[in-house]
């Protein structure tokens, strides 16, 4: 098992990286593709609402046929082949058919990995074990931020995204080698299903919050951090890798650390809602002052990255409503919310900051201003949550 959670944990920094590594290669993208802002904001929309798309179908196959062949089906054909498509790209749209394959193809990846730690690992750890993996797989993002940025400009873009499909056909055809399957779990006369799951209203009242909470970091992070850096600040390369760097060590320290806190205070619910207003507060502050300065903003942009990094947590929270047989499904019912709201809200994003004439730090501070209230919303219903721990 241990060596199957290592092949896991290679396919989720292939996942963290391709979810995030559009922000660094914008520019290049827009000079030999003609990619817009707006386009590049719909194809990283589209990793994330293809990622969406299937996880109903990947809980029902976690459940029914393991982790094992459904991550390494999709990783390979999906993820591997949508980064052939990118790699070999010559107009906007197959970039964005590249990025909704690999979307597809990384969709099972984190979901089997907490589904045989929630079958495997006793309840009580599961927030910790979810948060080790996230925070250790975001070795991806932090190399989609200054690693791809040299690789990019040593190698070039295309050579580069091509290295990284033979990656992941490599990591594919190592989970289906070495990954076990736990055993099935027992499943009584009348058991659930996604339907009996809905009809339980602690979970409508974690939903909102799941679908809201990480579309303000990894819409920033994976895409408009860079714009950002060089439309209001006039950062060249380097500065825009620096600046997601910083980003992408806050969102791996946060994972981090939101995973033990239920534990340390007691409370899961209380953990996640603090978090998130301290987010949605940086958020507020971007959009007060989006042109305050390069460190000002690396700073707010950090705090938006380390605190919206709750997944782990809240994943815990909902986990915790679910019967042993309907675990696959369960999470990736979360997961669906959570990976839809980032996509949704990051193809609504592109609008948002289309909206405002010629562009530059207005219009920034209008996205700010979005991601924040979105946030701030799901916050509010989420405060008449259960709490829950194990």
């Amino acid at each position: 098992m241990r060596v199957g959670i290592f092949c896991f944990l290679l396919g989720y920094v292939l996942s963290q990286f391709y979810r995030a590594f559009l922000a660094v290669m914008a520019p290049a993208l827009e000079a030999d593709v003609g990619a817009t802002a707006e386009q590049l904001a719909d194809a990283s929309g589209l990793w994330f609402l293809a990622f969406a798309a299937l996880q109903l179908p990947v809980g029902w196959a976690l459940d029914r046929t393991g982790p094992r062949r459904t991550a390494a089906v999709l990783l390979g054909l999906c993820g591997g082949g949508g980064a052939l498509v990118f790699g070999l790209a010559q107009a906007p749209w197959q970039i964005m058919a590249g990025m909704a394959l690999i979307g597809a193809g990384c969709a099972p990846v984190l979901m089997a990995s907490l589904y045989i730690f929630a079958r495997v690992f006793p309840p009580a750890v599961f927030g910790t074990a979810a948060g080790v993996i996230i925070g250790v797989g975001s070795i991806g993002n932090l190399g989609a931020a200054l690693p791809m940025a040299w690789a990019a400009e040593t190698f070039g873009w295309r050579e580069s995204v091509l290295a990284l499909a033979a990656i992941t056909f490599a990591t594919a055809a190592a989970i289906l080698r070495f990954v076990p399957d736990p055993p099935r779990a027992g499943v009584s006369a009348g058991a659930g299903s996604f339907r009996g799951i809905l009809a339980s209203r602690a979970i409508w009242l974690i939903l909102p919050l799941m679908a809201v909470h990480a579309a303000p970091a990894s819409g920033i992070r994976g895409l408009w951090v860079g714009p950002y850096f060089t439309d209001v600040f006039g950062a060249d390369a380097a500065g825009v890798g620096q600046a997601t760097l910083i980003m992408a060590v806050a969102m791996v320290a946060g994972a981090f650390a939101y995973g033990p806190l239920d534990r340390v205070f007691r409370t899961r619910k209380g953990v996640v809602l603090v978090g998130n207003l301290l987010c949605t507060a940086a958020l507020m502050a971007l959009w007060a002052a989006p042109g305050s300065g390069w460190w000002a903003a690396a700073a707010l942009i950090a705090a938006v990255g380390a605190f919206g990094a709750s997944f782990p947590m809240l994943m815990a929270h909902g986990r915790a409503l679910f019967p042993t047989h309907l675990v696959g499904r369960g999470v990736t019912l979360l997961n669906l919310f959570a990976i839809g709201g980032v996509g949704v809200a990051q193809v609504a994003s592109g609008r948002v900051h289309g909206s405002v004439p010629g562009g530059g730090a207005d219009a920034y501070g209008l996205l700010f201003g979005f991601f924040g209230l979105i946030l701030l919303a799901g916050c509010v219903i989420y405060a008449f949550a259960q709490d829950r721990r194990d």
